[in-house]
């Protein structure tokens, strides 16, 4: 079996974050959402695997390298636009040849990893198997309906009216089956060549499709919202530890994790939270559910449940929650504005003026 992970796309809920980042690179406690897509793939005993790429290649390439570091054989596919998640497949035809394959969406979560869905895949093998979550606002994603059986009869893609509240996860098996699927089906309204279009396809030819609803954590961390919740929801596992240094007059609460050649100074951090290698927290608290990146500078301020990325500084500054921001990012106090009343009152005025 093969893996063939989705990381194009210009992010654009994300910005402007996504306008000098890609949006699979922005971490989540730390480390970059793609990175735990690529490790849930390791985990399920895959090594081949194909990055569909586009305008944000050379950053992916150079975060992701050839794989090594995730025990995975990596190779590139570039993708000249976003045309959907049905094209991506069209163009990595060479690559996935007959071979069963795991398509993963590169910005999204999934807390617990995919082995288990692989192993279902493996032990009941059908054309294709697609994973599904209740959600509260279908109407933003891919929806199936089952039939009172449980078998997937039909799927549509961000519906207008939907007909149930189940949303594919970003995550399918397939067998190669769905290449003439793909090949078979023609744009969208959107101008995309829909996987629920093409899964439709399998479904209408008599293909065998089959789901498994989840009720585990998944975020699609298309939006700040979502990557704040992602956050919050890894460093409530957090394993803590001290690796930098903190002084006497600094307090650690719960579970935080400090990495080597972080410092904290004079500073209160209430966990969940982790300090990155190389930051500087001084005279200032750090709350619950916060992540600060490598090489921040924090000092005389208030944080929390809020993504601080590399080389940011944030001084003098009550008070930030539910943040993200970005890298080599200086966030200071606004220049204090002179205050003044001009008043022209008759005779016998009564005036309060707050002061």
């Amino acid at each position: 079996m093969k893996a063939l992970v989705l990381s194009g796309g210009s992010g654009t809920r994300l910005r402007p974050i996504t306008h000098t980042s890609a949006k699979q690179l922005v971490p989540v406690a730390n480390k970059p959402v793609l990175f735990y897509g690529l490790e849930s793939i390791a985990e399920a005993g895959i090594t081949d695997v194909g990055i569909v790429v586009g305008d944000t290649a050379d950053e992916i390439q150079e975060a992701v390298g050839d794989g090594t570091k995730f025990n995975l054989k990596v190779t590139y596919i570039h993708q000249e636009a976003p045309l959907g998640l049905a094209h991506a497949v069209l163009i990595a035809h060479d690559f996935l040849g007959d071979s069963d394959f795991v398509m993963y969406l590169g910005d999204n979560f999934i807390l617990g990893g995919i082995a288990g869905l692989v192993d279902e895949f493996r032990a009941e093998r059908s054309h294709a198997r697609i994973l599904l979550t209740p959600v509260s606002n279908p109407g933003a994603f891919g929806v199936a309906e089952l039939d009172a059986e449980g078998r997937t009869i039909r799927l549509e893609e961000k519906p207008t009216r939907p007909m149930s509240d189940l949303a594919l996860v970003g995550v399918f098996i397939f067998t190669s089956a769905i290449h003439e699927a793909v090949r078979s089906i023609r744009p969208s309204s959107r101008g995309e060549l829909e996987i629920t279009h093409a899964l439709q396809r399998l479904i209408d030819t008599q293909h065998d499709v089959r789901s498994t609803t989840t009720s585990g954590y998944w975020k699609d961390t298309g939006n700040v919202g979502d990557m704040l919740e992602a956050n919050r929801s890894v460093l409530e596992r957090l394993e803590p530890g001290v690796e930098g240094t903190v002084d006497v007059s600094s307090e650690i609460i719960g579970r935080v994790r400090i990495d080597a050649g972080a410092e904290v100074r004079g500073s209160r951090i209430v966990g969940p939270a982790v300090i990155g290698p190389g930051s500087v927290i001084s005279g200032s608290y750090i709350g619950p559910f916060t992540s600060v990146s490598e090489n921040c500078r924090i000092d005389d301020s208030e944080i929390e449940y809020s993504i601080v990325l590399r080389d940011s500084s944030i001084k003098g500054v009550r008070r930030l929650e539910a943040s993200l921001i970005g890298r080599s990012v200086e966030v200071t106090p606004a220049p204090r504005t002179p205050a003044t009343h001009r008043l022209v009152l008759g005779d016998y005025s009564k005036v309060q003026i707050a002061s």
